[in-house]
């Protein structure tokens, strides 16, 4: 496929600032050919499983995520097609049957825990972006998200923290912020590195558009 898109990925543990940082860096962008597409979209589908066993299934696990079919829609984006996102229900932890049309845009800002993991996934960006936070900051955030938008208890999150969360955070995301073309330290609300990115986000889109 002809490349027609600009692939941004970023990276970081849960509740590191990453959906701040997709959302500044949008912000601050004077194109409307722009999108954001979340990891999250890409979870496995759980409806055949048990109810019961859902809550304990590892989501910080790079299998919880069909990384392949994410890389073949990122890859149509790039080529200047359409696609469709899935929308996933949190709650029932199934893909809702849902989607959402995105494309073509010129720049494509996908944010997610596992993206620089796989070598496949990184291939597919343009630029690597990994947020830097202290994982107590990180756990404050997902525990304050998880209880107000997802409706989980304070037991259950800290029982998902302590069992999964963590572990994987330490085998499997900090390890990879060595791939990062960018560290943002303490999230969107680092101004100077949103301000640096976005130039050269700005630069790459212009070339893009003049070619």
């Amino acid at each position: 496929m002809k490349k027609k898109g600009i692939i941004i990925g970023i990276s970081g543990g849960s509740g590191s600032g990453k959906t701040l940082v997709a959302a500044n860096i949008l912000r601050s962008l004077t194109s409307e050919h722009v999108c954001i597409i979340e990891e999250d979209s890409y979870y496995n589908d759980l409806a055949g499983i048990p109810v019961e066993m859902r809550q304990k299934f590892n989501f910080d696990h790079p299998d919880a995520f069909d990384h392949e079919y994410m890389r073949e829609q990122l890859l149509a984006l790039a080529a200047g097609e359409e696609v469709k996102v899935p929308i996933y229900d949190y709650t029932t932890h199934t893909r809702s049957g849902n989607f959402r049309k995105i494309g073509p845009h010129h720049i494509v800002i996908v944010e997610g825990i596992l993206l620089l993991y796989e070598k496949a996934m990184r291939d597919v960006m343009d630029i690597k972006i990994y947020v830097d936070t202290p994982l107590d900051i990180c756990f404050l955030r997902r525990l304050r998200r998880d209880i107000t938008e997802r409706g989980r208890t304070v037991e259950s999150v800290m029982e998902q923290y302590e069992t999964t969360v963590r572990p994987m955070f330490m085998q499997f995301i900090e390890p990879s912020k060595r791939y990062a073309d960018v560290i943002v330290p303490m999230g969107g609300k680092n101004e100077v590195a949103i301000d640096l990115i976005t130039t050269k986000i700005n630069q790459l889109l212009q070339d893009y558009v003049a070619g």
